[in-house]
């Protein structure tokens, strides 16, 4: 499917879907409580639907084979979720999972008791446990969602363990763990994001959770208020541990006008300057602060290119192929994407698949010249389905 966004002003407002992140982790959580749970959420997506099919799976004992589609959290965080079973997985995906790397898994399962077996290094992947607690050692430069999976695994085993972790990116996406633990009566000591010390023989209850909104998502319909407007965004926790949420701070510091009403905040555009922002623990970010840069006046500068390689594509070399054609001056500089602000000529993008790359492109197609076709666009159910009914519900031509 292709979408054609012309250039246009938008005013309106939109209440963005339910956080995938917290929805997945939910439902983890919920299959592994001792009561029956009440998820409350306006929305869902591909990636949380897998998470609902790989539990539904589970819930047979006949289930032998796991397919997690496309969705990396899911995958690395319910991988140490199998291993508590005394019973064999063969664990396997589709699409940009398959070439995900997985390696960083293996160590610290198999000194937990886990025997496990992959494909070089990436899927698929035979797991059988059961998983032991202990004491564990493990990188987090790559990845904080194996770790996610490890703290919610590790407090159902019989032995207390110690996770000692270097190098951990992401941060906020752990205390985003750690807050659903919590709400789920499971107790977890952090320290410094080092080390986490995990009593074993717990247990997990709740009645309701409710699934806030997705700051990701809403990332996208921030910098469209900022480039081409004025838009309210419905919904959303202004304290939430998502780290999308940082995207409020960014466009005020690059100029736009933020506004806190209520329930809802109002980002409408003014004059806007380049910027310079470490993104290396929002990764997701990165597509939509391309197209801010490339409004702004002057050349901005965004940190932490190199979380990018392993996403549902190649996402920073996929967004300088793709924006150099629409006529952005884009390039990547070791770890440090910079952008130079100017026009936005407009033209044909290939989305690469990448649900995220697609709807920068679609923004990008607000302030440009020629509007801007996305290809495979499609794509955008992974994580927001409604994103083109949104948004063409509040564009004016």
């Amino acid at each position: 499917m292709n979408k054609f966004i012309s250039p246009s002003i938008i005013s309106g407002s939109i209440i963005p879907p339910a956080s995938k992140s917290f929805m997945q982790r939910v439902i983890a959580a919920s299959f592994l409580s001792d009561t029956k749970v009440n998820i409350i959420y306006n929305s869902t997506c591909e990636d949380s639907d897998v998470a609902f099919r790989i539990v539904k799976e589970l819930e047979s004992e006949a289930v032998k084979e796991l397919n997690f589609g496309e969705s990396g959290l899911a995958l690395r965080m319910f991988t140490p979720i199998l291993a508590l079973q005394d019973k064999e997985f063969i664990v396997s995906g589709k699409g940009t999972l398959m070439k995900r790397p997985i390696s960083m898994m293996e160590d610290p399962l198999r000194q937990l008791g886990v025997t496990i077996e992959n494909n070089n290094g990436f899927l698929p992947l035979t797991i059988k446990g059961p998983l032991k607690g202990g004491t564990v050692t493990l990188d987090g430069s790559l990845s904080s969602q194996f770790l996610t999976g490890l703290l919610m695994a590790l407090p159902l085993t019989k032995e207390d363990s110690v996770i000692n972790v270097s190098a951990l990116k992401s941060k906020q996406y752990i205390d985003m763990t750690l807050e659903v633990l919590k709400s789920f009566g499971v107790e977890v000591i952090n320290k410094k994001y080092k080390k986490f010390i995990i009593n074993g023989g717990q247990t997990y209850s709740a009645e309701k959770i409710i699934i806030e909104n997705d700051w990701s998502s809403a990332a996208n319909l921030v910098v469209a208020g900022a480039l081409a407007g004025r838009v309210e965004i419905k919904g959303l926790n202004l304290y939430s541990s998502q780290p999308d949420r940082n995207i409020i701070n960014i466009v005020r510091t690059a100029g736009a006008k933020v506004e806190f009403k209520n329930n809802s905040i109002v980002i409408s555009n003014r004059k806007l300057n380049s910027f310079v922002y470490n993104s290396a623990d929002s990764p997701d970010l990165f597509p939509p602060l391309v197209v801010l840069a490339s409004a702004c006046s002057g050349k901005s500068r965004i940190k932490g290119a190199l979380r990018l390689k392993y996403k549902e594509s190649n996402r920073a070399e996929v967004l300088v192929q793709e924006f150099t054609k629409l006529g952005v001056k884009i390039s990547v500089d070791g770890d440090e994407m910079i952008i130079e602000g100017g026009k936005i000529i407009g033209g044909e993008m290939n989305s690469h698949n990448d649900h995220r790359i697609a709807m920068a492109g679609a923004i990008a197609g607000l302030i440009s010249e020629k509007g801007i076709n996305v290809k495979n666009a499609e794509c955008v159910s992974k994580s927001y389905p409604d994103f083109f009914k949104d948004l063409e519900k509040i564009m004016y031509n």
